[in-house]
């Protein structure tokens, strides 16, 4: 299947804000108010989904509400993109309601991470239709280290130029949602060379455990000459991320794989750039092929915005790694 490219966002333009996993309703109306501001400072109008602030004991709500957003802004003209409140835990509960179809025929922009993964990949399998893993609405929230963040949102969905991703000159793992000013930044080393080598191909993937729940389901995308993308919360240890890493290696078309990017961990798994090359090492599947690590993609701030499904590049060397989207 070809892969659909959304028109780019210009000035004037309405996206709509849609609860996928959970509520916006746990977002708060301070950083609600941060977000509406930062995102009109970009020309956007903002708008919300008739449910995104509906709520029950799974703090989101019901699959029919969800998926009604979602059609709904798909369906409305006046709308250019889809921007998602916040990620979770149940968004591969609307998979098989999805209308594909719908989003085939009307391709818009959708970004967003973390849990918001088993929907853009499912859509690239079975739509064609290229999304972006990048900013929540709520992300948009923050009042302090985000200059990047916005910089590569606007290089990825307002233009259609190919760009270079350098990686950001510092970053934050803390909770800046409580306490905007108390904020700490650490200073960033760049990327982690694993492997040395070059790829190119269409970026699949996002959070590493999100991505596994696709496994045997007709919502995996084909991963043959692909670069895959890969985070991981800070819940997850050494352990777990070898455990749901192999997972995904043993799909059966795994060795079409290019090259591989992962997204920084946060300190609160533990893992090194030593752990890493073990774990790397330790899979024969990755041989000859290229690996980064440590990029401004997961749970970290800040984020870029990278296309799932578009074209990007990578040549890493042992002095430093380019990484570059080509087709978004």
């Amino acid at each position: 299947m070809d892969s659909i490219i959304p028109p780019k966002l210009r000035a004037g333009d309405t996206i709509r804000v849609v609860a996928p996993s959970r509520s916006l309703n746990i977002v708060s109306g301070r950083v609600r108010a941060n977000a509406d501001t930062q995102l009109k400072q970009l020309g956007l109008n903002v708008t919300f989904g008739k449910h995104s602030n509906d709520v029950d004991a799974f703090g989101s709500s019901s699959i029919e509400a969800r998926l009604q957003d979602l059609h709904d802004a798909l369906r409305d003209p006046s709308v250019s993109a889809i921007l998602t409140a916040i990620g979770g835990y149940n968004t591969n509960q609307l998979l098989d309601g999805f209308d594909y179809g719908l989003c085939r025929r009307n391709p818009k922009i959708i970004c967003g991470f973390s849990d918001i993964t088993v929907l853009q990949n499912a859509i690239l399998a079975r739509s064609g239709v290229v999304t972006y893993s990048g900013p929540h609405y709520s992300t948009f929230g923050m009042l302090k280290g985000l200059d990047y963040t916005v910089e590569y949102f606007k290089r990825a969905l307002f233009s259609g130029a190919a760009f270079e991703v350098c990686p950001a000159s510092d970053w934050s793992d803390d909770h800046w949602f409580e306490d905007q000013e108390k904020r700490k930044f650490v200073p960033n080393e760049g990327y982690w060379v694993i492997q040395a080598g070059s790829a190119r191909g269409p970026a699949i993937g996002g959070n590493l455990c999100s991505f596994t729940l696709l496994k045997g389901t007709p919502y995996m995308p084909g991963l043959e000459g692909t670069l895959l993308f890969l985070e991981c919360t800070g819940g997850t240890n050494l352990q777990e991320f070898d455990r749901d890493l192999q997972s995904i290696l043993q799909l059966p078309a795994i060795g079409g794989v290019r090259g591989l990017v992962l997204g920084r961990f946060q300190p609160e798994s533990r893992i090194t750039r030593e752990d890493i090359l073990a774990v790397i090492r330790g899979k024969r599947v990755f041989n000859g092929i290229p690996v980064i690590a440590n990029c401004d993609f997961g749970h970290t701030t800040p984020h870029i915005t990278f296309p799932v499904g578009g074209i990007i590049s990578l040549k890493a060397e042992l002095g430093g790694a380019v990484l570059r989207v080509e087709s978004h």
